[in-house]
């Protein structure tokens, strides 16, 4: 990925959580309010509503000139068309997703609380690191926990980093002057009442006056 498409990596880093029946709407809600990334992240077995599901999305972030990165899924991403995959530590390797989708694919990975896994996938290729869960996680409740020095570690490694876990509006900030590039949200986000406002009081938080 060029190095111009990395720097745009940054903000809101929004997050679906399986089917829903207003999927689109509450999608289209959190990129109203200023997401600068989507991840379709559904993990049931429904492979024909998964494709559909994501091949819908991906038009909607081109709408929003916002990228769609599909999690754990090489095959799923390659099919919708969509801009990226976002890889586990039991996910296919960042080499085989980068041959699958091609150069200019988005291909994230999850690094846990581990800065040695971090440098390993770097050097592999990944386009951002994810770190966390730094607090506890609704959506993860058993996950491994990370913290902010991580992040001031990890600069080092010239990528985006994302942190995700447990993350709210009242806690985002810290995160963010440790070295966070994005901020990823599931719960916090879209099981808030108003996902558009929701989604407004975290990208506000990327704004230049906390530089």
């Amino acid at each position: 990925m060029s190095e111009s498409r990395r720097r745009t990596l940054r903000g809101l880093y929004a997050i679906t959580d399986g089917p829903r029946e207003d999927l689109v709407a509450a999608c289209e809600a959190a990129l109203r309010g200023g997401a600068g990334v989507l991840q379709y992240r559904d993990k049931t077995a429904d492979a024909a509503r998964r494709l559909a599901d994501a091949r819908t999305l991906v038009a909607l972030c081109e709408a929003h000139d916002v990228p769609l990165i599909v999690n754990d899924d090489v095959e799923l991403a390659a099919a919708a068309g969509a801009a990226g995959v976002h890889l586990g530590e039991d996910d296919a390797a960042v080499a085989h997703a980068r041959d699958r989708l091609g150069p200019g694919a988005i291909i994230g990975v999850s690094c846990y609380d581990s800065l040695q896994r971090a440098r390993h996938l770097a050097a592999a290729g990944a386009d951002y690191l994810a770190f966390g869960a730094f607090f506890p996680s609704p959506t993860k409740p058993n996950a491994r926990r990370a913290t902010p020095d991580l992040l001031v570690e990890a600069r080092t490694l010239r990528l985006p980093l994302v942190a995700i876990g447990g993350i709210t509006p009242a806690n985002a900030g810290a995160l963010i002057d440790a070295g966070a590039d994005c901020i990823a949200v599931i719960s916090a986000l879209f099981d808030a009442g108003d996902i558009e406002r929701r989604a407004r009081a975290f990208a506000a938080l990327f704004h230049p006056a906390r530089s």
